[in-house]
């Protein structure tokens, strides 16, 4: 048994029943082979973090709350504190 499997058995053991669980996804719009560390929904997200675009928010600014200061809000911080907000309340 492979770590991935490992994985997806925890997610069957703890998760929620209405969770969506990543051995049950539809799978992908090209074939990929199974990785045998990941899961398809890890390998997602770690395309995301890596991608150009994800990086890119870091140069744009989501929210002025006050006319000084250096506490400015980038979208890059505020997604990934909405990000982790949803794990949270997962």
């Amino acid at each position: 048994m492979d770590f991935r499997q490992i994985q997806e058995q925890r997610e069957a053991q703890f998760f929620s029943p209405y969770a969506q669980f990543s051995g049950q996804s539809r799978g992908r719009e090209r074939p990929e082979p199974p990785c045998s560390m990941r899961t398809d929904f890890q390998r997602d997200r770690d395309r995301i973090i890596h991608s150009k675009a994800f990086r890119r928010l870091k140069h744009k600014t989501q929210v002025f709350i006050a006319p000084e200061g250096d506490h400015y809000r980038t979208r890059l911080t505020h997604t990934l504190e909405v990000a982790q907000i949803a794990r949270t309340i997962a």
